[in-house]
């Protein structure tokens, strides 16, 4: 008998004001019109772990290894560093924006899920841990040309301010693939300790 599942994956929230931010970086990327699938701002979160299709009868103990995880943890103040892309600015496929400040910590979350989840059949992804903020992917069709230009521009693009923001909240979200993109869904959040 099969069972049924659910695309989940565990992510820091962001504040609507980070979300501006990335809003004005993307704006600045668009203005070439490159074939970019941008990400919403309202959809835009940190990923800590993807999950992949999970059984809808492990989200139950999903929720507690995550309330186990957290127990304890801070929120983390982070500060936007220089962009980027995967492979590389050659030919970049995802475009994306590093941390300059924050880093150390997700890392700490990420180690508190690493000691959990594989327990419960969640390994790891063997890449390192590289936080990041998705900007957007790039379409199949753009030509040698345009992912030339467009790694240019992302190069010389500055984050728009020094501000410093703070993550405190973890969630899990189910992810619905949708023809007008994803739509993400919280099914269980963490409310991290502050350190005020």
């Amino acid at each position: 008998m099969s069972t049924a599942t659910q695309r989940l994956f565990i992510a820091a929230e962001l504040p609507d004001t980070l979300r501006e931010e990335l809003a004005t970086l993307q704006m600045h990327l668009k203005r070439d019109q490159p074939p970019v699938r941008w990400v919403e701002p309202s959809a835009m979160h940190l990923t800590l772990w993807f999950l992949g299709d999970v059984r809808d009868n492990q989200i139950a103990d999903l929720k507690t290894t995550l309330l186990l995880s957290f127990a304890g943890q801070h929120a983390a103040h982070i500060r936007l560093g220089a962009p980027g892309a995967f492979p590389n600015l050659q030919r970049p496929q995802v475009i994306w924006i590093g941390l300059a400040a924050g880093e150390p910590h997700l890392r700490v979350w990420y180690d508190a899920l690493a000691r959990r989840l594989p327990d419960l059949g969640f390994p790891a992804d063997p890449r390192p841990f590289r936080p990041h903020l998705t900007l957007g992917r790039v379409r199949r069709e753009a030509s040698v040309e345009q992912q030339r230009r467009l790694g240019a521009a992302i190069r010389a693009l500055k984050p728009p301010s020094d501000h410093v923001w703070r993550l405190r909240h973890v969630t899990l979200f189910r992810s619905d693939l949708r023809p007008e993109g994803p739509h993400y869904t919280a099914l269980a959040a963490i409310d991290l300790q502050s350190e005020d």
